[in-house]
């Protein structure tokens, strides 16, 4: 027995153990888990949390952002340009 025949009972099985795995102890941690919320989701943050540092780091983040930005439209045109040259073919000799 091989091909796709198999998977029919490979799949019976995994789905029988995850029922019986996620209906017990683990099941249940893992439910928790993902009920529980941070206590300061609905209010102010803890007072361990310092705004102005925090603030300054994203503004720090915000300006690395912008010089970042700026050197990306600076390659893409000289990486547009140098297709466009390509593109374009060797000029041909004037003669005067």
């Amino acid at each position: 027995m091989s091909g796709p025949e198999v998977l029919i009972p490979i799949t019976f099985f995994v789905s029988a153990a995850a029922a019986i795995i996620f209906r017990g102890p683990m099941g249940k941690a893992i439910a928790e888990a993902i009920r529980r919320v941070p206590p300061w989701a609905d209010g102010p943050p803890p007072p361990d949390v310092d705004a102005e540092r925090i603030s300054a780091e994203l503004e720090t983040l915000r300006q690395r952002m912008a010089e970042l930005e700026e050197r990306q439209d600076f390659t893409e045109r000289l990486l547009a340009q140098q297709r466009e040259r390509s593109a374009l073919g060797p000029g041909a000799a004037r003669e005067e």
